[in-house]
């Protein structure tokens, strides 16, 4: 170990203080739990909130993906059964459930209910409504008003090529070719119809349309889907504003309700933390060096940008998976199993990740911040997106990682690529 390693393994708390706070995150989840019947259990976007949610990002669903990331790491049946239980409730609201996106919808919730059943081997009946469903209310462009990737085309293919439907993958994508719209340097989307900004990134510009074309492009041998990705993409990196070393791109453009939303964000969903996604699959499927080096600018300016510190109001306030710091430590430690990185960036983030956590009988959880608010501490969520089910699911990858474990995931999501390590050389 060099001088610089041992640092960094000196300054933030043990692995194992990162996994009994884990192990107390699945028990205060585990505590929000409402039984629905057939003793079936759901959970709601917060403790508070009057109804139960299915669907991934904010509710059951992605309580479950962390429930069985726990019941694989730790081998207590308790959190198999759990999920289980919670598969009913899923299976329950399939045909009730309007929305058919990747995160909000059907397509998120048939993904959670194959997981179960192939670790289970519960019944996964569910699923397949959720896709006739999906399949049923394609309207020839779309599901409705977004085309992204959190709510729309592009995470309804990528949902539906990791389910094995390549058909409705490329149903999904296709409107794309027709849309797209030319700019200076490639092409990029409208995310959402009828609005004026542009957005760049991976939850709802172009860099996730970019995603969902790539990986249902390469899968079913469509150059054209593969060559537009590259078009959406360029359209992106024409817009660096970090220099040659960095990679930092505006929010959107015209920027969307500027007296709200930060020029330039980091995390998941609007920054870097995202964008290394994107370009780490386009190195994949082109073969080319340069998409490997951009994901490598991403992360130099993720590192240099000061969080997980609260630099200022407003700069850092979330610890969550889409927003906030769990989102940023799994590109990192997506780049510990690929490129080799040393462990103390990763182990910083999972240091502000424990000294966050609420701990008491009741458990664990996280709540973020909103410095415009009063109060300005948020009720604490469950879900996956700004909840405790993301922030369970990445401390539990990276207590494994650093044990030389299992760098998988027990319910893969189809936005992360497995990382794989980049040719030696190929980058700079």
């Amino acid at each position: 170990m060099t001088v610089t390693e041992a640092a960094d393994e000196a300054e933030v708390p043990g692995w194992d203080e990162a996994e009994a706070v884990a192990a107390d995150a699945v028990r205060w989840l585990l505590g929000c739990a409402r039984e629905t019947g057939d003793h079936a259990l759901a959970w709601a976007a917060t403790p508070s909130a009057a109804a139960t949610d299915p669907t991934f990002y904010s509710g059951t669903a992605g309580v479950v993906a962390a429930l069985l990331e726990a019941w694989r790491h730790f081998g207590d049946d308790r959190y198999g059964d759990a999920a289980v239980r919670a598969a009913r409730s899923i299976s329950a609201a399939v045909a009730h459930e309007e929305n058919s996106s990747l995160y909000a919808g059907l397509t998120g919730m048939a993904l959670v209910l194959r997981a179960v059943h192939d670790a289970l081997g519960a019944p996964d009946g569910g699923a397949a409504r959720a896709l006739d469903l999906v399949r049923a209310r394609f309207d020839g462009t779309g599901w409705g008003d977004w085309c992204d990737l959190v709510g729309g085309n592009a995470g309804i293919a990528l949902g539906a090529l990791a389910l094995g439907e390549e058909e409705l993958a490329v149903l999904a994508v296709e409107p794309f070719l027709r849309t797209a719209e030319r700019t200076a340097a490639g092409v990029h989307w409208e995310a959402e119809r009828g609005r004026a900004a542009r957005f760049h990134h991976l939850a709802h510009g172009t860099l996730g349309i970019v995603h969902g074309l790539a990986r249902v492009g390469a899968a079913v041998g469509r150059e054209d889907l593969v060559e537009l990705a590259r078009a959406g993409a360029e359209d992106v990196v024409a817009r660096n504003e970090a220099g040659a070393a960095g990679f930092l791109v505006p929010h959107s453009d015209p920027q969307d309700h500027p007296d709200l939303t930060p020029r330039h964000s980091y995390g998941w969903c609007h920054g870097p933390s995202g964008d290394a996604q994107t370009f780490r699959l386009l190195g994949d499927v082109l073969g080319e060096p340069r998409w490997y080096a951009l994901a490598d600018r991403c992360w130099y300016t993720v590192t240099r940008s000061g969080l997980p510190r609260r630099l200022r109001p407003g700069f850092w306030d979330n610890s969550g998976r889409c927003c906030g710091t769990a989102g940023v430590l799994a590109s990192a430690t997506d780049r510990l199993v690929g490129r080799g990185d040393r462990p103390g960036f990763a182990r910083r983030l999972v240091a502000d990740l424990l000294a966050r956590a609420t701990r008491d009988p009741d458990g664990a959880r996280w709540s973020h911040l909103d410095h415009r608010a009063t109060p300005a501490l948020l009720e604490p969520r469950t879900g996956w997106g700004q909840g405790s089910a993301g922030i369970v699911r990445e401390l539990l990858r990276s207590v494994r990682i650093r044990r030389g474990g299992d760098p998988t995931y027990a319910v893969a999501w189809p936005d992360q690529p497995p990382p794989v390590r980049a040719v030696p050389g190929d980058v700079g």
